[in-house]
């Protein structure tokens, strides 16, 4: 699910703020004695706190095309030789041994059944549970308290969590909500603002009967100072999940008397356990029915759909609430490689930026120019974390591997597809930035499964261009393909738009959308063993840590209910 999802508006001083936060709440309240062992579990703890707050941030950024870096395997995997150009010498390949075993094992399993389970959620008694965030026990809110103005950064998925969490604290405080914002970022680079995404007017119909929406300030609030009035809360002065008390304690108070409050930079400061059974309601009901695409993300999504199923498409419940009536468009026009035969897909949302590489200070083959390549990034764009390194002992790239803090390579990613047992002819829809190492290394993946596109392969040129530049549209398409997958596989649980995805393949999929989530630390073991295990023990065992990962099971306490909606708040019984 995983550096942010956003990373693009936190400023140095924030994330030192930020960081010494942490710091002093983890660090010194341990106990004195055994000194040197305390000392160093602290330092390796803080700094997987600190990882897993920025990865959960991150967003990746289609839309900033790179130059390829690295060059391709240049050793045949049998019989598919990749003979590409050098375009740089540093990104090496890991796992090249087991890639060739793992083409073998393609070849020799051409003849024989796909495993069945592949394309089936493990059930767990989920049969018994269908949507229900739609119904309420409320009377409208009058909104009589102040406005409410909201400000999101990152991409998408922050925007999104942001979005449902400010709905509810509206309600909460019987405020009106002013139509969500985005922020510019920098990284990111994309200027869409709310009505660019989702339909605005469904949100505010949606909602009407929760809370009251408007598109902007009263005429007599619009001129007012509101950072001298001292009415912004900025991202910084809210803890992560915070409970529903502080927001009526603290938040209230001042938007009694200044009758506007604004918060800036807002995102998952709001708790998922303890909070009202209605208020948890109304952010599935903002998040699963409220929030819907526009026309145009709808039309491209559906397009994306159609032409992974051809020749064939039979548009599902979830199909129907991804992208409306577009579900059963006759308008194909045809562009696509794929087989003729099969039309069921596998999505894989991965997750190899050069920013997911950099933060994660992990070691990935690529020599000296590698390591040099990250430590400029980092300085450039994680200044921060650039300094702590300099005071602080960060756990060895080795260390961060086996407690499966580094981020799978794409390389990895396939190999446990094909020990899964997905048959070389899967048809493979990659979301994702482009990834580190460019085109270099999609044409290993290529190698090993030819049928694996990208929305690039999909959409001719014109139809790519209205979502050019527009990082955040671009995941849109990226979110309805995902989520209208057979199997969708995550390869990070920080990611932000996968947890948001699975959730939606949760809450609509009637239990025959099945989500893959590998357990890193697990696997990172496994890994470990590449140039001396045998591909048979590699299958097995990759079997065995992803198997469980299938099993949806009612939500954990305090777990979000975007990404576990099974859950009485968001969900109902069919017995019920």
């Amino acid at each position: 699910m995983m550096l942010t999802d956003c990373l693009g508006r936190g400023s140095g001083a924030k994330q030192s703020r930020e960081l010494t936060r942490r710091k002093d709440g983890v660090w010194w309240r341990r106990q004195q004695w055994i000194p040197g062992v305390v000392v160093l579990a602290v330092v390796v703890g803080f700094f997987f706190l600190v990882n897993w707050w920025m990865f959960s941030r991150l967003q990746y950024d289609p839309s900033a095309h790179r130059e390829d870096l690295g060059h391709v395997l240049n050793s045949a995997l049998p019989g598919n030789q990749i003979n590409h150009a050098r375009i740089g010498g540093h990104h090496q390949v890991m796992n090249t041994r087991l890639l060739a075993l793992a083409a073998h094992a393609l070849a020799d399993a051409e003849e024989k059944p796909e495993p069945d389970e592949l394309w089936k959620e493990t059930l767990a008694a989920i049969f018994t549970w269908k949507p229900c965030a739609d119904r309420r026990s409320w009377m409208p809110g009058d909104g009589t308290n102040g406005y409410i103005l909201v400000s999101a950064n990152g991409g998408i998925s922050q925007q999104r969590v942001a979005i449902c969490n400010a709905v509810a604290i509206a309600r909460l405080l019987n405020s009106t909500l002013v139509l969500p914002k985005f922020l510019y970022s920098n990284v990111w680079q994309d200027s869409s603002q709310f009505s660019d995404i989702y339909e605005e007017e469904h949100f505010v119909n949606y909602l009407k009967a929760d809370i009251k929406i408007v598109k902007e300030l009263p005429a007599e609030l619009q001129s007012l100072d509101l950072e001298a009035r001292g009415i912004i809360i900025t991202d910084a002065e809210i803890r992560k999940e915070e409970k529903p008390s502080f927001y009526v304690k603290k938040i209230l108070p001042i938007l009694l008397k200044k009758k506007v409050v604004h918060f800036s930079g807002f995102g998952n400061h709001l708790a998922f356990d303890p909070i009202p059974f209605d208020l948890q309601r109304l952010r599935c009901r903002c998040n699963f029915h409220a929030l819907r695409f526009v026309k145009k993300i709808q039309e491209t999504g559906a397009l994306l759909i159609r032409r992974m199923r051809q020749p064939r498409s039979h548009p599902n419940p979830l199909v129907y609430n991804l992208v409306g009536s577009f579900a059963v468009s006759p308008n194909i026009n045809k562009k696509s490689t794929l087989p003729s035969l099969a039309s069921r897909y596998l999505a894989v949302h991965l997750r190899y930026e050069i920013e997911m590489a950099a933060y994660s200070l992990c070691y990935f083959g690529g020599g000296k120019e590698e390591v040099e390549e990250l430590e400029a990034y980092r300085q450039i764009h994680f200044p921060v974390l650039t300094a702590l390194r300099k005071t602080t002992k960060m756990p060895s790239p080795n260390v961060l591997r086996s407690e499966g803090q580094c981020p799978f390579t794409p390389e990895e990613a396939i190999l446990l597809l094909v020990a899964l047992g997905f048959k070389r002819k899967t048809r493979i829809y990659v979301a994702g930035a482009h990834i580190y190492g460019g085109r270099s290394r999609m044409a290993i993946l290529k190698s090993l499964y030819p049928y694996l596109v990208t929305k690039d392969d999909l959409l001719s040129p014109s139809e790519l261009e209205p979502f050019r530049n527009f990082s955040s549209q671009q995941a849109a398409l990226d979110f309805i393909v995902c989520a209208a997958a057979d199997t969708f596989a995550m390869t990070d649980s920080g990611s932000q738009l996968s947890s948001l995805v699975a959730g939606y393949r949760v809450y609509y999929g009637g239990g025959r959308h099945p989500t893959i989530l590998p357990n890193k630390r697990r696997l990172a073991g496994i890994f470990a063993r590449n140039s001396t295990i045998e591909w048979k023990q590699f299958e097995a065992r990759v079997l065995e840590a992803i198997k469980q990962s299938k099993v949806v099971q009612e939500r954990p306490i305090a777990r979000s209910v975007y990404r576990h909606p099974r859950c009485l708040e968001c969900m109902c019984s069919a017995n019920l």
